[in-house]
């Protein structure tokens, strides 16, 4: 396997580990000769199946409907918000033309670069009066945006999300919509990938285009770079009023909607599931997101015993199935067990079983957990019992290693010397912030990138000192952090 290994640490190039990861694990192909477009190879197609799917139970659980939007979006709906034209403008894919290019269309289309200005048409025919709200629907779908550099999974120009968009009453509601997006984000990205993050109220000046508040989970890599992963937006009634979506509310006054809209970024999260709990030999996936959960490999080195080997391996194979799990037998006789041992930890399948004759002998089973490294014997009686303990057992595993390295990322700084030695050596830093943009600026362009990611949900400006930047009078603690 040395030549389809891992061949770098992931702590000292991560850079060359994810792209090999990529690559030998069968996650993706770069050879689509379109920059920026990749090919999703089915082992982490599956993935991403699985982390949609967490995120659509946890949206139609709290009131969401699925629909799906038209790819285009005319021009006209795109110019209506100008802050949000204007924050997307540069990266706009645009249909003008048809057949051989002798055709022009009547009106330029937009490959939606995101869907705020699609959904609001519609909403201002849907929405009539208060009995019509709340209105809470998502669509899973590719958007497409004209990245200079591009990553894979981190940063494309076309990559997977979801929208959720939802239009409510009162203010107050769209605030709590806010709280339920974080907590959706929570659950499935902390409790079920076990993947550590921040969530963080955006500055005013880097705040989504069109509205009144951003907050977004950032989680950090290997390399000490930050991903945002998840986002959602106040939009207060921006789009409401030039998209003219109203309602008679039961006082008889006809009203602006408040609107909000969230999006889980699938493809970012599924980076950051590769690159945090992953190691020196490849995917280390928790069991409930991992396409092939459980592996059996059949251990024989005579004919003689190749029947009674692989008759244990079958009737594990239908017992792990008959509860639930997706495993596979890898009975190929081309290869020899070593080589599957590999290969599989490689592709970060949570557990394996191997059984050999004094398995079948004894009647137990040899248990590997992926995330350990380790192996232990289990009674074939205990095996069912043993799997499902596992199953939680690997996700706290995977949680605490990755909680434990996000804590130690960060740190306080209170000095200017302090911010840049912490950011020099990938670190997310915590310091006090007199909230001026223009600061901002200095310390990006000071720090090759160091940008401010925001403050705290709950946070209340006040007296905090010094800003550790310019000496001004602090009046936020913020994060700083350098990001893909």
């Amino acid at each position: 396997m040395s030549e389809q290994g891992i061949t770098v640490k992931k702590s000292e190039n991560f850079s060359e580990w994810y792209s090999q990861v990529l690559i030998k694990a069968g996650l993706v192909d770069l050879r689509y000769n379109v920059q920026g477009f990749i090919v999703h190879r089915p082992w982490l197609m599956r993935i991403i199946r699985a982390i949609y799917r967490m995120f659509e139970e946890e949206l139609e659980k709290t009131g969401h409907e699925p629909v799906l939007f038209p790819l285009v979006i005319p021009e006209e709906n795109f110019e209506k918000e100008k802050e949000h034209v204007e924050g997307f403008r540069a990266e706009v894919f645009w249909i003008t033309e048809v057949g051989d290019g002798s055709e022009k269309l009547d009106r330029k289309l937009a490959l939606r670069p995101t869907s705020e200005t699609a959904f609001y048409y519609m909403y201002s025919y849907w929405i009539q009066s208060w009995r019509d709200l709340p209105l809470k629907l998502y669509q899973s779908v590719s958007v497409y945006r004209y990245e200079k550099n591009t990553r894979p999974l981190m940063r494309g120009r076309e990559f997977l999300w979801i929208e959720a968009h939802d239009a409510f009453a009162t203010h107050e509601e769209a605030l709590q919509q806010i709280r339920e997006d974080m907590e959706n984000s929570r659950k499935v990205i902390w409790e079920k990938l076990g993947i550590p993050f921040l969530f963080l109220r955006r500055p005013p000046w880097d705040k989504f285009g069109g509205a009144e508040d951003t907050y977004a989970a950032d989680t950090i890599m290997p390399d000490g770079r930050v991903l945002q992963i998840s986002s959602t937006h106040d939009l207060g009634q921006r789009f409401a009023k030039p998209f003219n979506v109203t309602f008679l509310d039961k006082d008889g006054q006809r009203k602006y909607v408040w609107q909000t809209c969230y999006g889980p970024g699938i493809w970012r999260i599924a980076a950051a599931l590769i690159s945090i709990h992953g190691d020196d030999k490849g995917l280390v996936l928790p069991v409930e997101v991992a396409p092939v959960q459980v592996v059996i490999i059949p251990i024989y080195y005579k004919d003689a015993d190749k029947e009674k080997v692989l008759g244990k391996c079958r009737r594990l194979e239908e017992l792990l199935k008959g509860a639930g799990y997706r495993v596979q037998v890898d009975a190929r006789e081309e290869y020899t067990p070593g080589y599957k041992f590999n290969e599989w930890e490689l592709k970060g399948v949570p557990i394996r079983l191997e059984v050999g004759v004094k398995e079948v002998e004894t009647n137990t089973v040899t248990v590997f957990r992926r995330d350990l490294l380790r192996k232990e014997k289990v009674p074939d009686e205990k095996l069912l019992e043993h799997i499902k303990y596992l199953e939680g057992a690997i996700l706290e595993e995977l949680k605490n290693r990755a909680k434990n390295f996000f804590e130690s990322r960060i740190v306080n700084a209170t000095s200017r010397q302090e911010v840049e030695e912490a950011l020099r050596s990938g670190k997310i830093v915590k310091m006090p912030f007199c909230g001026r943009e223009e600061c901002a600026n200095d310390l990006k362009e000071a720090t090759d990138g160091g940008k401010i990611r925001g403050t705290e949900i709950d946070f209340k400006e006040g007296d905090y000192g010094k800003c550790a930047w310019c000496g001004a009078p602090a009046r936020q603690i913020v994060y700083v952090a350098k990001a893909y």
